[in-house]
């Protein structure tokens, strides 16, 4: 029943299905979590900087390029469709709620859930578009730097690296997708640029040291 992975031989040891299955689960669950927690808006000083699930984000991409790291691109590649449907089927399923009947005294709780999950068609997406390509961007770079170094040692370069790639594709598209010709064009440069370099601030100093210590563990354990 085990479903080995032939560009990564390597890894097909006992138990290590089991460390594949943790990696999917997480990345899945902080996707669905980056896209329930985007539709509050994180503002300081009267600036709206970007969304709340642009702190969650970053280390979906970490567990992108643990996947990639440690099984290499078709593995990475194969979680990175199951999250997408994933995200399709949240989107799918909260919208549904919105028409499903409901008591008076739930009146109020209705119309936060429809005001919550009444996705703008464009948005949605905006969202699976940026994420899709984004990730197998990702994935691909992070391999495609990994063949190239002899040692295979400074993981860094490798995780930062391709986050770069991934998300200048996530964020450039999501933001054009979603709000080109409703919004000003220097706000539109204005939220590419902050997103951006947020996502790689918060890649950078969290989610590469812990990148380090999942595939370290993984190796070793398993």
């Amino acid at each position: 029943m085990e479903n080995k992975v032939p560009e990564n031989p390597s890894q097909n040891r006992a138990g290590d299905f089991n460390a594949l299955v943790v990696v999917t689960a997480l990345m899945v669950t902080l996707y669905l979590v980056a896209n329930l927690m985007a539709v509050k808006v994180i503002s300081i000083g009267g600036l709206s900087l970007f969304d709340a699930g642009t702190i969650t984000f970053p280390f979906a991409y970490m567990l992108g390029d643990v996947l990639a790291e440690v099984w290499g691109y078709r593995t990475a590649r194969r979680v990175v469709l199951l999250t997408f449907v994933c995200n399709a089927l949240m989107v799918l399923f909260t919208w549904t709620g919105i028409f499903l009947p409901y008591p008076d005294y739930m009146q109020e709780t209705q119309e936060a859930y429809a005001l919550v999950y009444g996705y703008v068609p464009r948005i949605v997406l905006a969202s699976l578009a940026s994420f899709l390509l984004g990730e197998l961007a990702n994935a691909k770079v992070l391999t495609w730097i990994r063949a190239r170094q002899a040692d295979g040692r400074h993981l860094w370069i490798r995780t930062i690296g391709s986050s770069a790639v991934g998300y200048l594709f996530d964020t450039v598209l999501f933001v054009l997708i979603a709000f080109a010709g409703t919004t000003p064009s220097g706000d539109l440069v204005s939220m590419i640029v902050v997103q951006y370099f947020a996502k790689l601030l918060i890649e950078a100093v969290a989610g590469t040291p812990l990148a380090y210590a999942a595939v370290s563990y993984i190796r070793r354990r398993f």
